[in-house]
């Protein structure tokens, strides 16, 4: 295992991937493949151009002929799948796009996989697939319940990861993380959303009560654990990563503004979205059999985030303009005129 194909790589944990793999393997090369959509920036690589062991491919993964051309030049005996549509927001406006990437650019990644004989093929997914859990902590043997079009796109990649591991005996390991904070998360998604507007004073949208919890994990922390499923994870089988610590949304929307010295008053809770899941919790005991276990609190997660939008506002607040502005005047103008 010397060669990877990172598909999504320029996204948000694929990015942090593509670091940790070129910082902790000086023996391994690196091809990122990724379609540049909106979520997908070469910014959070461009410390990489130059590399002998770095290449990029611009390439969406429901392209047949372009993927089996990138693993045929570039020599790939290994595939890490984070190539996805990952907003739950979104994919309540748009589920066609999520399956068509999260289901389909699976099954063509998966193809290649067998066709090329890969030593591995890795899948990232989510523990969102598991739906909602009330009580108790989800284990992997637990049944997948998605609720939102995400997650069921994200099951049906996994369920395409299954079949060809039984059908065909194509190397496979599954990942099921919870929630990533840390640098170069676009910022739509909750964190980086509250920190980006607490630091221009403008309103910090909580859905609902905001007691809906969650298990926040440092983004290197998950990488971390998926190197070592690559590298110790049987075939076949499915980890979970996470932390095991819960916090509450509303909670995390206080700390953020405790952490910048804002008023609490930036908070505005707004209508909830359709089917929110309560609560995700997982037991990561299988992962950590591997000698993998969560290095970051979830205080000590969140300072770092924090830390790191306040230092990198030229990453950031480019993004905040054009697309995304008309997303969030989708997702969030009414509900903030109705409080």
């Amino acid at each position: 295992m010397k060669r990877l194909m990172i598909t999504g790589g320029a996204g948000f944990i694929g990015s942090n991937f593509v670091h940790y793999v070129l910082e902790h393997h000086p023996d391994y090369h690196v091809v990122v493949y990724d379609k540049l959509t909106y979520a997908g920036n070469l910014d959070n690589l461009r410390d990489l151009e130059g590399n002998p062991r770095y290449a990029f491919v611009r390439g969406d993964i429901c392209d047949a002929a372009l993927v089996e051309q990138t693993v045929r030049e570039h020599k790939i005996d290994t595939i890490v799948n984070f190539a996805a549509e990952t907003h739950v927001d979104r994919s309540l406006m748009e589920p066609g796009s999520f399956i068509q990437t999260d289901v389909y650019g699976t099954y063509v990644l998966l193809e290649a996989a067998r066709k090329f004989g890969l030593e591995r093929f890795h899948q990232v997914s989510t523990d969102e697939v598991y739906g909602e859990v009330l009580d108790g902590a989800s284990v992997e043997t637990d049944p997948l319940a998605p609720r939102s079009p995400y997650s069921a796109s994200k099951a049906g990649g996994e369920h395409m990861v299954h079949a060809y591991f039984v059908s065909f005996g194509v190397p496979a390991t599954i990942t099921r993380g919870s929630n990533n904070i840390g640098p170069y998360q676009y910022p739509e998604k909750a964190v980086p959303l509250f920190i980006t507007n607490a630091i221009d004073n403008l309103p910090l949208p909580v859905y609902g009560d905001g007691t809906q919890m969650r298990d926040y994990q440092y983004v290197w922390d998950h990488c971390e654990g998926i190197d070592v499923v690559l590298h110790k994870g049987v075939p076949g089988e499915v980890y979970n990563l996470g932390t095991g610590v819960e916090t509450r949304n509303i909670d995390m929307a206080r700390q953020v503004l405790r952490l910048l010295g804002k008023p609490e008053s930036l908070i505005q809770y707004v209508a909830d979205r359709p089917g929110h899941d309560r609560r995700y919790a997982l037991n990561c005991d299988k992962i950590k059999a591997l000698g993998w276990q969560s290095r970051h609190t979830f205080e000590q997660a969140l300072e770092k985030t924090v830390r790191w939008y306040v230092d990198n506002e030229w990453w950031w607040r480019k993004l905040k303009t054009g697309e995304y502005l008309e997303y969030y005047k989708r997702q969030y103008g009414e509900r903030l005129r109705q409080r």
